[in-house]
């Protein structure tokens, strides 16, 4: 049974064929300030593929009439608009990871998902992004 939690070793739920594994480790500064975001922004991602797991959200689900569990279920984004998912960071930041629609700029991006003093794309392209919003 699938319990929606992902761990390295598993197969992948997209292939079918690859296992989930932690990417290489680039540009660590862990040396200088750890954790660095190089080494806390890594997802697990298929050997075979390159599908990459999704950060996972609360999602009550109902158990019986007037009862519900909760359970960890990404909820789907909207690939026709920009839509993303916030998840905390640091105690100054968040992350923002969601899709656009094909031909949006960055600033498009940006101008929804901006923090209070700014921030940064760890990822940008092919329909997807990761941005670190700068809140406090």
């Amino acid at each position: 049974m699938y319990c929606g939690f992902i761990e390295e070793g598993d197969k992948c739920k997209e292939c079918h064929k690859g296992l989930m594994e932690w990417p290489e480790t680039e540009n660590c500064s862990c040396h200088i300030n750890p954790p660095c975001s190089a080494c806390t922004d890594k997802v697990l991602t298929c050997s075979e593929c390159g599908h990459e797991d999704e950060p996972l959200e609360y999602v009550y689900v109902p158990a019986a009439p007037g009862l519900s569990i909760r359970e960890y279920r990404p909820r789907q984004l909207d690939s026709t608009k920009i839509d993303y998912r916030s998840m905390a960071h640091t105690g100054s930041s968040m992350i923002k990871e969601g899709v656009y629609p094909e031909g949006t700029t960055a600033s498009e991006v940006v101008a929804k998902v901006k923090g209070t003093f700014g921030g940064r794309f760890a990822h940008f392209g092919n329909g997807k992004f990761k941005y670190i919003a700068y809140t406090d």
